[in-house]
């Protein structure tokens, strides 16, 4: 089914998201308001040692105060290819390189209201970045977690691990692992 868009508003425009508020009109002629979070999407990356180890971040998210665990991910720049992105942020926020890159997925995190899609990858033969990671000022207290892939999911399934995103990559990655 398809709306039809009489009228749009962008309502705010911001540094992660737009808020966007549509009229629509359904093919019965009904009319209704969609509001939308327009967000310009991102990477995600599943990175994994030889040894089955993987990288997580445990971070402080502010919509929830609380730090949670999740895999290195972050927004797409304007125009910016998501492996760039995926290859950018695993440097940023964990201090490692890949020379393997595999796309897995992509994912939309909230398609009832939000445009974000989100590009998740495997990254393996990892080392470490010359210079460290490179972190913005809200991530400062991000640490660095590296976990056995069986905890991780043991994790999961405990609900330690609790971010849509994160769930989907580890398990997505784990069963593309186990094809091997």
């Amino acid at each position: 089914m398809k709306l039809k868009l009489l009228k749009r508003k962008v309502v705010y425009n911001g540094r992660v998201f737009n808020t966007i508020v549509d009229d629509v009109e359904y093919p019965s002629g009904n009319r209704s308001i969609r509001e939308v979070a327009e967000h310009s999407g991102g990477a995600v990356i599943f990175a994994i040692f030889p040894d089955e180890k993987v990288l997580l971040i445990k971070q402080h998210r502010y919509p929830i105060n609380k730090f949670i665990y999740e895999l290195p991910a972050g927004k797409l720049n304007t125009g910016e290819n998501p492996l760039d992105c995926a290859k950018r942020e695993l440097e940023e926020e964990t201090g490692y390189l890949a020379n393997d890159w595999k796309k897995l997925t992509a994912i939309y995190t909230t398609p009832g209201f939000c445009s974000e899609q989100l590009h998740i990858y495997m990254a393996q033969d990892l080392y470490p970045a010359a210079n460290g990671r490179n972190l913005e000022e809200g991530e400062l207290t991000m640490t660095v977690e590296i976990l056995p892939l069986q905890k991780a999911i043991k994790m999961i399934e405990n609900q330690e691990i609790v971010d849509g995103k994160t769930i989907c990559g580890i398990m997505i990655g784990k069963a593309t692992l186990v094809k091997k």
